[in-house]
């Protein structure tokens, strides 16, 4: 596979699989993920169909099928070994690909991104941001760390690799009348349940 920027090659390298051992499916973190995962579409019901950019090893996708097990589960995931992980679950369909330059094959009730658009270069964003758009026909869930403005964090010793922003803000200025905010939420890293780490979700809904 061939990157388009340096951020892709770094979490689809030996960064990106050390993180994926950092990650594992805990019975605890899959409880505190499932806890935010219903509170994050609590509007959005029902969802026949789901499909998350940037699914790593699967968390996501098991809170999801924990919280609406008819939902039908598609993804995409650039680390090549977490896309086959994510696969092994058996859950969901996972595709080992980018979503830069990701082209949708069709539409699905949610489209979803969570902890993903915070570790992309800003430059791709509007791409990504159309890419979201198009493969949803009614939510989209972001769930990013946020700033009202843009700024760039340190990461693990690591620049230009961790990016804060308004990310749902940026969306919904860039689609106008054809996007609107249905729901928004912070969780916080001491909550005993819906234990996170201080990321904050919005829900959107296409008009």
């Amino acid at each position: 596979m061939s990157y388009r920027t340096d951020q892709e090659a770094f979490w689809a390298g030996e960064f990106g699989d050390a993180y994926r051992e950092r990650c594992a499916l805990t019975d605890d973190l899959v409880a505190a993920r499932t806890a935010c995962m219903a509170r994050m579409l609590k509007h959005a019901a029902p969802i026949e169909s789901a499909f998350e950019v940037g699914c790593n090893i699967g968390l996501n996708l098991v809170a999801m099928k924990r919280v609406s097990p008819a939902t039908t589960l598609e993804a995409i995931e650039l680390n090549t070994e977490s896309a086959k992980a994510a696969n092994l679950l058996g859950i969901a369909e996972v595709e080992n690909a980018s979503v830069i330059g990701y082209e949708p094959k069709k539409t699905y009730d949610l489209s979803m991104i969570c902890g993903v658009l915070i570790h992309l270069d800003p430059s791709v964003l509007p791409e990504v941001y159309d890419t979201l758009f198009a493969l949803s026909h009614r939510h989209i869930l972001l769930f990013e760390y946020y700033n009202p403005t843009p700024v760039e964090v340190n990461y693990r010793g690591h620049s230009a690799r961790l990016f804060k922003r308004d990310f749902a803000g940026e969306m919904l200025d860039r689609f106008g009348d054809q996007l609107k905010l249905v729901d928004y939420g912070f969780f916080y890293h001491r909550d005993p349940i819906a234990r996170s780490d201080d990321g904050t979700f919005f829900l959107l809904e296409k008009r």
